[in-house]
């Protein structure tokens, strides 16, 4: 099978994913900047959010670029991942009113984590549904960088039982470790 209909599908469900982020960011009811104020965590938890999906949704498009062929396997792979990134907008509008509660932080964190999982346990399925010449087998090689993150979320989610604030600044240094462009996929189209 070729990629595109995964691709396709994936595409439109990120798209929904962003949209019902979006549509749970409401007006201040008040006209005055404290009321818009008051939103900033909401907000900034969109932001942060969005960044996560668009990081997904980059990486997902890489990886597709460079798989030359989709089987069952892959197909419900990728609709694990897509299961765990369908409840970031819960989790999402969860921590955006309860950033400093201890349950809504590390909710977001496991939502991460298995995220992570899902594309960590896809990008092996499309690996090892190739050949040993498979480009993106020598790309990713260790997967160091995957691997960090996971630790990064399970050490973010376990910090936030002590102080959520440490747990999301874990959060927040593992998008900013994968906003930093990585080109071996790039380079290897």
């Amino acid at each position: 099978m070729k990629t595109s209909r995964l691709e396709a599908f994936s595409d439109g469900v990120l798209a929904i994913i962003i949209t019902i982020m979006v549509l749970e960011l409401t007006a201040p009811t008040e006209t005055d900047i404290y009321s818009l104020l008051a939103k900033t965590p909401i907000f900034l938890s969109y932001i942060f959010s969005f960044i996560y999906v668009g990081i997904y949704w980059n990486n997902h498009h890489h990886l597709f670029q460079i798989t030359q062929k989709v089987n069952g396997k892959i197909l419900w792979a990728n609709l694990h991942l897509l299961f765990w990134l369908s409840l970031i907008p819960f989790t999402t509008a969860w921590i955006g009113e309860n950033y400093d509660a201890r349950l809504p932080v590390i909710a977001y964190g496991v939502v991460l984590l298995f995220c992570a999982i899902a594309y960590f346990i896809l990008q092996s399925i499309i690996i090892n549904s190739h050949d040993n010449e498979f480009p993106l087998r020598k790309v990713i090689g260790s997967d160091r960088k995957g691997k960090i993150s996971i630790g990064c979320y399970i050490l973010g989610i376990g910090c936030s039982f002590l102080n959520t604030w440490f747990g999301i600044a874990l959060y927040v240094i593992v998008a900013i470790m994968w906003l930093i462009p990585d080109k071996r996929i790039e380079e290897k189209l």
